[in-house]
């Protein structure tokens, strides 16, 4: 053989090797920044984002090295790839305060945030190659929504997530609001665009859509009032409720606060007659729940209720209002948190959002699926005296037939109706609004039909025999597709006496 051709060929072997070992190599570890660069939010973002590059660093090693993972650190992982994802969502608004720093600043920070992006990038793909991986050892495929909905051994519709649901019905299972069934306005601010205003407010300051977690929230700023459009002045007896996010760290004042006002107007001036409560935002103490009324001008109730919500303030919460004459209750989540019997003075008619002593650009309050509703007949009449009762307040995760556990106060009445009249037989009907695909709505419609009936028999102890399940899609709208809310009076449970 010449010796050309041995060198060729040399050449060749030693190029599968070294091609077969980088396949095989982990990725060149990126260095995080040593120094801060003096923006808030950029440092923060760069902070977050490497602290999940480290973790999925040191597990895609163990990987690479062989080493089995645990289920915990499979579980950490899930956390991860959520986390990132949030971290990411973030960087708009990093990117609007770089904007607004100096020259030196501005590159510096636009360096660093580069730098971050990728390592969030490697921690989400990263995170979710190994996920996989760990899929396929048990003979299962995953996809990405898999992950990040699901986690890596949860399929959409399994009995684990039919028990994950029973679980968080369960844990409901003293919460007793029950929403109002005229929805007097509603906003999931999905007809804004990104980083205006919402449409259905008023303020005398500002605030903005902004992304997180490929959902529109309602960023809102300190020293603003917020007042939501509403046909008509509130009635004597109605539901609020919205999700809660807040974004607070251990420096945010025992003074911030998101205040709820009932007031006797629709401007920005003080009122003679109003109702407050304050939700504490802070994390360094306990602060409690301030409640506080005027009547007339005079202050006439203000105290103190002793609750703490720090272990639960850096999470997605659901409040829920609900006030009938003058009595003011508050639950956030499951919990009430709020009962005061003659809070509520006469002349009320409207509601308003205050974020007060929050830092901005540091402390961040957002809001999201805001719904105002009127407060009905009680359930048990309608089904008696009309034969039928109709509901928006069985609420499911979108698009799917999974019930939210706030719908519990509802369930919990129909439940009680049937224990107290043993010859009621119902038939549950699902409707949906005419968002997507006709058939699939239909299917869906009958999904969550058959939801509400395995949750009344599961965890009221309802006899199947009794309940009938039906879906009509979106065949029978009651109001009009175009709005909020009209879709969301089409997305209704109906429970009709058979």
């Amino acid at each position: 053989m010449k010796h050309s051709l041995k060198l060729k060929i040399a050449i060749i072997l030693f190029g599968f090797l070294f091609l077969g070992h980088s396949a095989q190599a982990q990725e060149k570890r990126l260095k995080r920044p040593s120094g801060r660069v003096g923006i808030h939010s950029v440092d923060t973002f760069v902070r977050e984002s490497f602290d999940l590059y480290d973790k999925v660093y040191i597990y895609d090693s163990y990987a690479q090295e062989g080493k089995p993972l645990e289920e915990d650190d499979y579980e950490a992982l899930i956390d991860t790839v959520e986390d990132a994802q949030s971290v990411l969502s973030s960087a708009p608004d990093a990117i609007t305060d770089i904007n607004g720093a100096g020259i030196l600043k501005q590159g510096k920070a636009t360096l660093q945030m580069n730098r971050a992006k990728k390592a969030l990038k490697y921690s989400i793909k990263t995170a979710k190659k190994l996920l996989s991986e760990k899929k396929k050892k048990n003979g299962k495929t995953t996809s990405d929504d898999d992950i990040a909905n699901n986690g890596p051994d949860n399929d959409n519709g399994s009995p684990d997530q039919e028990t994950d649901t029973a679980k968080e019905l369960e844990i409901y299972s003293k919460f007793d609001f029950v929403p109002g069934d005229k929805i007097l306005m509603a906003d999931d601010f999905s007809l804004d665009n990104m980083g205006d205003f919402p449409s259905k407010w008023n303020t005398n300051g500002t605030g903005e859509l902004a992304s997180i977690n490929g959902e529109k929230w309602f960023k809102l700023a300190g020293k603003s009032i917020y007042i939501p459009d509403l046909p008509s002045n509130l009635p004597e007896d109605y539901t609020i409720e919205f999700d809660m996010l807040t974004v607070v760290d251990k420096k945010t004042s025992s003074q911030a606060k998101l205040e709820i006002w009932l007031e006797d107007n629709n401007l920005f001036n003080p009122s003679k007659n109003m109702a407050m409560v304050e939700i504490p935002l802070c994390l360094f103490i306990s602060v409690g729940f301030i409640i506080e009324n005027r009547i007339d001008g005079n202050r006439v109730i203000r105290n103190a209720v002793e609750k703490d919500i720090r272990d639960i303030l850096l999470q997605n919460n659901h409040i829920s209002i609900a006030v009938n004459g003058k009595r003011f209750r508050m639950w956030i989540n499951e919990n009430k948190v709020v009962d005061v019997p003659r809070l509520v003075p006469e002349n009320i008619v409207s509601f308003k959002l205050h974020p007060r002593d929050i830092r901005d650009g540091i402390d961040n309050v957002f809001i999201n699926n805001v719904k105002i509703a009127q407060g009905g007949l009680d359930l048990r009449s309608q089904l008696l005296e009309n034969g039928r009762f109709s509901t928006t307040g069985i609420l499911f995760n979108s698009g799917s037939d999974q019930i939210k556990p706030e719908s519990f106060g509802v369930l919990k009445q129909v439940a009680e109706t049937m224990q107290q009249e043993p010859t009621l037989n119902l038939k549950i009907i699902g409707h949906t609004d005419a968002d997507g695909n006709d058939g699939l709505n239909l299917t869906l419609s009958e999904k969550r039909a058959s939801s509400v009936k395995n949750a009344l028999i599961a965890q009221f102890h309802i006899e199947s025999n009794r309940l009938q399940t039906e879906g009509k899609g979106e065949s029978e709208p009651v109001d009009k597709n175009t709005t909020t809310e009209g879709k969301t009076n089409n997305r209704r449970v109906e429970f009709v006496k058979i």
